[in-house]
């Protein structure tokens, strides 16, 4: 009898259970793992859990060892003995490594060594100061010596105003050995000053160590050379951009084989975020975003033979993958993410197609709530194309109900909108709140073909914003969007979409909200750090009056110039150490917001950047968000 009765109540217990959602203190509980390969014996997958504390305001990381098979997961202390060392020759003799090196003057007390207390800057050229750090005149350079201990090191950059690793993001994946331990391979752009900062040009450049002569693999290329890689036969494997000053351009996997660069995906429409070899050298395995997702594909390798080069994707459905750990038997080893779920470990057979969740590092947190639902939808352009729109519910939704109704303007502007997780624009929380998201790949989103990628450039605020408005006003015909009740919210390129449609929604929307957004084109292109960046997608400087693409970025697509149209109250979010949309486009909004009498809030962040880092930082963040929509929404 007791038997009977337990049960029932304990389903009655998992069904309260299910009914809690995701908050903002439970988003910033979760364990954020990340792999770190796989064990020298193949039997075990290394990662780290990154788990951030709010009331210490850090984050605490702990090591793991899981088997490739499945199974539980085993702390260690160390994973120094667990994983084949890149940075050690294969002959065992060196090891390679990276430090910042003091090559310039440009502090006071460089040039007047007796004022020491001085805290004056002295640039003689652009790149002074980059993403969220001021350049000191120090650089990352690569060094290698003799394994063995007290060894000294040998700087490869002999003294050259260069940085290996790339700053801002770049690590070790930015250097490697050759298969022959006779020379390191090295990613480096070569220009200073103003040339560095209006530039794309990133080489990989062979330092010889017995003649200590270095040579530019990628010399004929004039943009991105990145990610270097040998296959398992010995051939050199990277990504590269064609374009010069287009951070977003093309992604191609490019193969040197017997001095010829091959090419493997020229005839594919689509654009690699990162690859992996096969173990026996035949195949490629790589990472693209593909219609509103992030998928696997996979590309042959010739060599010299004459079979034909085939893209093929791998993986289908409503999530993303991400990082690409490893191979076990017939499975390869990735992370996996949707936009209900943080990443977490899965296994993937090649042969049977089907899946394996290894890490569960989140899995009972997500059992206990009741999760969003998310629709993939197609929406008809004014321009007649079809746009994939993602439609975020809320946990426990009700169609005979009204929602309020989110707008998510995706930044970039070339970034994927996909099935991804984010600790701050994270769509589950806010459909976790009571709202409807709608979230559109409009132009310039990649994976849907390079043209639709392409559009965006030059042209942001024409066709994209039609695209935007296009996808609320589908999603609005529904019966359980409160039509009164919309909001139009993003971050960067996102946040300028914020500020300029404030100027021409025409009364669709109630309230607005623009994270670090760009608000005056001109002060923009004064002020921004990466000069490419602006030359290429607002056109040129505005003092260039007879180009035309340009004058248009600086006039009609310059939301500062709509600013006597807004109509509805917004929230302005901005980081103190943001230099690619410094903060004075937060300020420049504010002000103008006040002072046309608009309900108004400017919050602050002086020690983040172009994201909100610090744990409690981020708790204000969601705070304020949320209370904003409840006050406006």
């Amino acid at each position: 009898m007791k038997k009977i009765l337990f049960i029932p109540l304990f389903m009655m217990s998992l069904t309260v259970m299910a009914q809690n959602v995701m908050t903002p203190e439970l988003l910033w509980k979760l364990g954020r793992v990340t792999p770190l390969g796989i064990s020298k014996d193949g039997k075990n997958v290394v990662y780290k859990v990154t788990t951030p504390s709010v009331a210490a305001n850090k984050s605490e990381t702990k090591f793991y060892t899981l088997p490739v098979i499945g199974g539980n997961p085993t702390e260690v202390k160390d994973t120094k003995d667990l994983l084949k060392d890149k940075n050690i020759s294969l002959d065992g003799k060196y090891l390679v490594y990276n430090e910042e090196v003091k090559i310039e003057k440009v502090l006071g007390k460089d040039f007047y060594p007796e004022l020491e207390k001085s805290d004056v800057q002295i640039y003689d050229g652009l790149n002074y100061r980059h993403w969220d750090t001021w350049n000191e005149g120090k650089f990352n350079h690569v060094f290698y010596k003799e394994n063995k201990d007290g060894a000294v090191g040998i700087d490869i950059l002999k003294g050259e105003n260069f940085d290996s690793p790339q700053k801002p993001f770049g690590g070790d994946e930015d250097y490697i050995w050759t298969p022959d331990s006779k020379s390191i391979l090295y990613v480096s752009k070569k220009k200073a000053g103003t040339n560095y900062a209006v530039s794309t040009n990133t080489n990989i450049f062979e330092y010889n160590l017995e003649t200590g002569k270095t040579i530019n693999r990628t010399e004929e290329n004039l943009g991105y050379d990145t990610a270097p890689q040998f296959s398992p036969t010995g051939n050199l494997t990277w990504l590269r951009m064609k374009q010069d000053g287009y951070e977003a351009d093309k992604n191609d996997l490019i193969v040197s084989f017997k001095g010829i660069n091959m090419n493997l995906t020229a005839n594919w429409d689509g654009t690699v975020d990162n690859f992996m070899w096969s173990a026996y050298g035949k195949k490629v395995y790589f990472v693209a975003p593909i219609d509103g997702t992030k998928q696997l594909f996979e590309v042959n390798f010739p060599g010299e033979t004459k079979i034909m080069i085939t893209v093929r994707q791998i993986t289908t459905g409503d999530f993303d993958v991400t990082d690409l750990v490893g191979f076990s038997d017939n499975n390869i080893i990735l992370t996996r993410t949707d936009m209900n779920h943080a990443a977490e470990i899965f296994s993937y057979n090649l042969k049977k197609n089907s899946w394996k969740q290894l890490s569960n590092v989140n899995t009972a947190t997500y059992n206990s709530l009741a999760l969003s639902k998310t629709e993939k939808r197609y929406v008809t352009t004014t321009d007649g194309k079809k746009m994939l729109v993602w439609v975020v519910l809320p946990p426990n939704f009700d169609a005979t109900k009204k929602y309020p109704t989110l707008l998510y303007c995706q930044g970039g502007p070339q970034s994927a909108l996909t099935q991804f997780y984010s600790y701050r624009w994270n769509l589950q929380l806010m459909a976790a709140n009571g709202y409807i998201v709608v979230a559109p790949n409009r132009r310039g989103m990649p994976g849907h073909g390079v043209e639709w990628n392409e559009q965006i450039s030059k042209d942001w605020g024409g066709q994209v914003m039609d695209d935007y408005l296009s996808a609320i006003d589908a999603v609005a015909e529904e019966k359980y969007v409160d039509t009164g009740r919309l909001g139009c919210i993003g971050a960067s390129y996102g946040g300028y979409s914020v500020f300029y449609l404030a100027g021409i929604h025409k009364n669709r929307f109630k309230t607005f909200i623009a994270h670090d957004g760009v608000f005056n084109t001109q002060s923009m292109f004064g002020t921004t750090e990466e000069v490419f960046f602006s030359n290429w997608d607002f056109g040129g400087a505005y003092w260039e009056k007879d180009n035309a693409a340009a004058q248009k970025t600086y006039t009609t697509f310059n939301p500062m110039t709509l600013v006597e149209k807004w109509n509805k109250p917004i929230l302005i979010i901005q980081g103190g150490k943001d230099f690619r949309v410094p903060v004075g486009q937060g300020q420049e909004a504010f002000q103008a917001a006040q002072l046309l009498g608009l309900k108004s809030r400017f919050l602050y962040f002086p020690e983040e950047n172009h994201w909100v880092l610090k744990p409690q930082n981020a708790q204000v963040w969601q705070g304020e968000f949320f209370k904003w929509l409840k006050e406006t929404l």
